[in-house]
């Protein structure tokens, strides 16, 4: 026996507005800050898509470049193994 239950319209939540850490602050994002950069990689070490860390598109390219230059020079490694 059928319920009636879908009346056929979906309910979404509406989520409250994620603010950028980096537009909050206003300070550029250092290679050399470490610490700062450890909070976007996973535990694998990949850098942590935006979605994930509320991060706007100019400050996550920039972020992204950032963790690489870290990595060239050796601050931060490659893969967390």
């Amino acid at each position: 026996m059928k319920t009636e239950r879908d009346s056929g319209k979906k309910f979404f939540r509406r989520s409250r507005k994620k603010n950028c850490i980096f537009c909050v602050e206003k300070g550029p994002i250092d290679y050399k800050d470490i610490n700062r950069l450890g909070r976007f990689i996973s535990e694998r070490g990949k850098i942590v898509p935006k979605r994930v860390t509320s991060v706007c598109a100019k400050h996550q390219r920039e972020l992204s470049i950032a963790i690489k230059r870290a990595r060239e020079i050796g601050l931060l490694p490659y893969s967390l193994d």
